[in-house]
């Protein structure tokens, strides 16, 4: 097996449990972990800080994109770590809830996703990768060893999401969740460029009413 296709491609919808699980299962399987998420949240988060929210400009995309440098490095522990303009990405400050609104917009555009594409491919080389996001399966490594779609209900999404209380506006409630959870599903489904959805090779993964720990056995026990 060669690294063409050492990668597990993890794919699902918004508050699945896709990044918790992928995370774990690079531990358990001493792999390199890519969240391609956080990549998307933080272009996100570079282009508001810049006053920029028109995402529909593709002549202003492509300026900030030209002089933008993006990429994952290993730090001295073997770690994928997120770097951007060569300063580590605060992932508390991309996660933040006014990112959370916008990062689906976009991540929806084609230059921003044709600019990522090659970013993310060059972890590949590496050797064995746990990829996560919402076309790692289809378009990122359509030819991965193992691809999972995991999801669980929109209400169990939606509770998920309420209790990482840094991701969400206070006081909003889970019903009003649920329906920008909803929104973003729209969006990301319906995308021109990479529209989420299983590779017709993916093996779903339904976390509804299951522990981490299950999940990561189940994931686990399929890759070995």
């Amino acid at each position: 097996m060669t690294n063409d296709n050492l990668q597990i491609a993890i794919d699902g919808p918004a508050a699945s449990g896709k990044s918790t699980v992928a995370r774990m299962v690079a531990d358990r399987l001493n792999a390199f972990y890519l969240n391609t998420g956080e990549m998307y949240r933080t272009i996100t988060w570079a282009l508001m800080n810049k006053g920029i929210t028109d995402f529909e400009n593709d002549e202003t995309l492509s300026d900030f994109l030209a002089s933008s440098d993006l990429r994952y490095s290993l730090n001295d522990q073997d770690d994928l770590v997120l770097f951007l303009d060569d300063e580590v990405v605060d992932i508390n400050e991309v996660r933040q809830p006014e990112v959370t609104a916008n990062v689906s917009l976009v991540a929806k555009r084609p230059l921003i996703r044709q600019w990522m594409l090659e970013r993310q491919r060059s972890c590949a080389k590496l050797g064995l990768l746990v990829a996560e996001g919402r076309d790692i399966g289809t378009v990122v490594f359509p030819n991965a060893r193992w691809k999972l779609f995991v999801t669980a209900t929109p209400m169990e999404r939606a509770r998920r999401r309420l209790a990482q209380s840094s991701e969400v506006e206070a006081g909003i409630t889970l019903e009003e969740l649920a329906k920008q959870i909803a929104d973003r599903d729209r969006i990301d489904e319906t995308r021109e460029v990479s529209p989420l959805k299983p590779a017709e090779d993916s093996i779903i993964v339904d976390t509804t009413g299951l522990s981490i720990e299950e999940v990561l056995d189940k994931i686990a026990g399929i890759v070995k």
